[in-house]
């Protein structure tokens, strides 16, 4: 299996990076794990063609066959356990591979959500697409912890 987290911009809290890298070693015991890092549009430009930028550079690094899940404001909400099964059966449908795909500070353009297979919001509050890439990642490996009925504090 394979999980492909697409998402705009880079890590550059040393923190952050650190617990991403943790989560990262945590999961090679059930997939491998590839992040994407497209780059961010500048805030200078408008919204629209931020979005519109950073969309093309994101839906470029998705294949045809993909199961993709976006991260997005106005997706669905789910108990990890909800998560557990979504994500298994995410990789069973995506040929043991699952795209999850982080927008940038101004969200996803409408052609990414377009081309989700599903939405997913993590929190009516609102978390930093820089932390929303380790949230992520902790939530798949509790999805795994799940799935094969293994110990993970709760």
């Amino acid at each position: 299996m394979k999980l492909r987290i697409v998402c705009a911009g880079k890590i550059k809290e040393k923190w952050l990076a650190d617990g991403i890298s943790e989560y990262v070693k945590r999961l090679s015991k059930y997939t491998r794990v590839e992040i994407v890092e497209v780059a961010d549009s500048p805030d200078t430009l408008p919204t629209a063609q931020a979005l519109d930028q950073e969309g093309k550079r994101m839906l470029s690094k998705i294949g045809a066959g993909d199961y993709v899940v976006v991260m997005d404001l106005h997706g669905k909400q789910m108990t990890s356990e909800e998560w557990a099964e979504h994500m298994i059966s995410g990789f069973e449908k995506g040929g043991a591979e699952l795209v999850i795909v982080i927008g940038g500070s101004c969200g996803l353009s409408p052609e990414v959500i377009a081309r989700a297979n599903e939405r997913l919001c993590l929190s009516k509050m609102t978390f930093t697409h820089q932390m929303t890439r380790l949230i992520i990642l902790e939530q798949v490996y509790r999805g795994f912890k799940i799935h094969n009925n293994e110990k993970y504090h709760k």
